[in-house]
């Protein structure tokens, strides 16, 4: 396996206008274990790539519930410093929930020689699922990092994880703690 671990949306942004809601709260409890995945790919050179929502202030987006936030341009669209970053690492502004949505992420991974990702990130049911289904729809075997990812309501994120625990899609889509993908990819 040719690996990369893409990091979804973990932004200032977040993190900064809702220090208290249960997504950032939950995202702060899996940094540590994130941070250890980051430097485990660091070390064994594998890509990391931080896919980043990367919006206009009109975006099409913006005319459901959801409030403008990580605005090109702004801080609020830069990553977390909580996390542990390369030089080497790529940043992937995103303009839609999936980081394969009119990005360049499929040639991106392609050039580098990935057949696999690893999605860790915010939020489960919908940035971190669409990436891991579109990475499958694009011909990438598919983690999601179980311990790595958090939802606005931890119901969500415990119901997206059981949805896809059994899925037809595995092997191709699977669900792994950051131990097990630690081990796999190098150390326990």
């Amino acid at each position: 396996m040719n690996p990369a671990l893409i990091v979804v949306d973990l932004l200032l942004d977040t993190f900064e206008k809702h220090p208290e809601s249960a997504i950032v709260e939950h995202a702060r409890e899996f940094l540590p274990r994130l941070n250890q995945l980051l430097a485990l790919f660091h070390r064994k050179d594998m890509p990391v790539i931080f896919a980043c929502d990367s919006f206009l202030p009109q975006d099409f987006i913006f005319q459901g519930k959801m409030k403008p936030h990580s605005l090109r341009g702004t801080p609020g669209e830069s990553v977390i410093p909580d996390l542990h970053r390369s030089p080497r690492d790529y940043v992937l502004p995103k303009r839609r929930f999936s980081a394969f949505f009119k990005t360049d992420l499929d040639q991106t991974l392609r050039t580098l020689t990935v057949d696999t990702v690893l999605i860790c990130g915010i939020a489960t049911p919908i940035c971190v699922l669409t990436t891991a289904l579109d990475a499958v729809s694009n011909d990438f075997a598919a983690i999601m990092v179980e311990d790595c990812c958090a939802a606005h309501h931890p119901e969500y994120h415990e119901a997206v994880l059981n949805t896809y625990r059994k899925t037809p899609l595995f092997p191709l889509l699977q669900l792994l703690t950051c131990r097990e993908c630690m081990e796999i990819f190098g150390e326990g």
